[in-house]
Parts: structure tokens; C-alpha cells; sequence
């Protein structure tokens, strides 16, 4: 067969089929485990490049094959996912298709572009990157959950719908901001971590009480 299947990419695989898991469920209208499924991705994607890294005698074409279908992986876990459960909870209505549609291009213009300068950049020299330009796709795997983790204090529906479009407007618009962020260092990423646990919580704790009350 065809590509690379040791264990550097075993993450990047894992985050793809979960995100694929996620769209299945948010068509099924199981937003929140949807969101659970977002966070499992970006679990996934903040340790993939770890372990690919501790294999010292990794080939070019090993090293581009990465760097290529981890970009392909975020588009669809961190581009299409949150889109998909925008358009599902907003009821697929025609702005919330566009807004949508408009994140999922911003995060591809992104990708690419990322792509392009890191290809260079590694032709010059094999440090890590030490900051990004714009907001990278993967946020999208704090940013949703965290706001889903208040969703009883949105009464209405039309209070929630426009809050999560503004979400998603926002945050795509970020992706292509000319704008510089540190990458995190390694402690950072453990807090990242911790939050993004919390966070899980959170929505697992809503997921509960929504739950109940169906029951009820």
C-alpha cells in the first residue's frame, strides 16, 4: 500500500477518524459528544508531532508525508467538524451555511499557507518553529467545547445560534490575521492540556443534564 503506517503518524490517523466520528454524530444530532470528539483530535494533534519527532531517522518524504496529512487531518477535524456542528445546531439555516462555509475556507487558506512557509523554513534550518501567523486551526478544539460548556445560559434559541455564528465568524477571521503568536513551550502545553480536561468536564456535565431532562 501506499503511504507511511508507523507509529509517528498513529496519532495523526486516530485524530481523523475521530473527527470523522464526530460529523457522523453531529449529523445524528449529538452535538455535544460531537464536541468531544473535537477535543479527542486536538488531544491528538498536540502530541502527534512529539512522537514523530523522536524518530531520528525520519526520510524527507517521511518528513513531508507529515507535514502534508497532518494539514489535511486539521481541515477536517478543526475546519469541517466545527462547521458541520454549527450548521446542525443553527438548523441549517442559509447564513449559518455561509459563515460556515467562510470558516472552513479562512482554516484552508491557513493550512496552506503554513505549509508553504514551513516547507521553506525547513529548507533553512531544522529548529522548531517558535511562533505562528494567525490563529492556529487547532484552537478550534478549545475555543467550540468552551463555548458549549455555558449552553444554559442561552434560554433561547436564537440567543445561542447567534452566539455560536459570532464564535465561528470570529475565530475563522483570526485564522488569516496577519498577526504573530507564540507557540507554546512545553509547560504551556500541559496547562493546555489541564484546561482543555476541565473543559471536557464541562461539556460531558452538560451532556448529562441534557440527558436528564429528555428523561424527565
Amino acid at each position: 500500500m501506499i503511504g507511511f503506517y508507523d507509529y509517528t503518524v498513529i496519532l495523526t490517523y486516530l485524530s481523523l477518524l475521530s473527527a470523522v466520528t464526530g460529523i457522523g454524530l453531529a449529523v445524528a444530532r449529538h452535538p455535544l459528544l460531537a464536541i468531544l470528539c473535537l477535543m479527542f483530535s486536538g488531544l491528538c494533534d498536540m502530541f502527534d508531532g512529539r512522537v514523530a519527532r523522536t524518530k531520528k531517522n525520519r526520510t524527507a518524504e517521511q518528513k513531508g508525508f507529515g507535514i502534508q496529512i497532518d494539514s489535511l487531518c486539521d481541515i477536517v477535524a478543526f475546519g469541517i467538524l466545527p462547521a458541520v456542528i454549527t450548521i446542525v445546531v443553527c438548523g441549517s439555516v442559509w447564513y449559518a451555511v455561509l459563515i460556515a462555509a467562510l470558516y472552513v475556507l479562512a482554516g484552508l487558506i491557513r493550512l496552506a499557507y503554513f505549509n508553504v512557509t514551513e516547507e521553506l523554513r525547513q529548507q533553512e534550518t531544522d529548529e522548531c518553529r517558535k511562533t505562528y501567523t494567525g490563529l492556529p486551526i487547532t484552537s478550534a478544539a478549545l475555543i467550540f467545547p468552551f463555548f458549549f460548556c455555558f449552553l444554559d445560559i442561552f434560554q433561547r434559541a436564537a440567543i445561542l445560534h447567534g452566539a455560536l455564528l459570532v464564535v465561528m465568524a470570529l475565530t475563522g477571521a483570526s485564522f488569516v490575521m496577519p498577526f504573530h503568536i507564540r507557540k507554546p513551550r512545553s509547560k504551556e502545553q500541559w496547562a493546555l492540556l489541564g484546561i482543555g480536561l476541565v473543559i471536557a468536564a464541562g461539556c460531558i456535565f452538560v451532556w448529562v443534564r441534557f440527558r436528564m431532562r429528555i428523561v424527565r
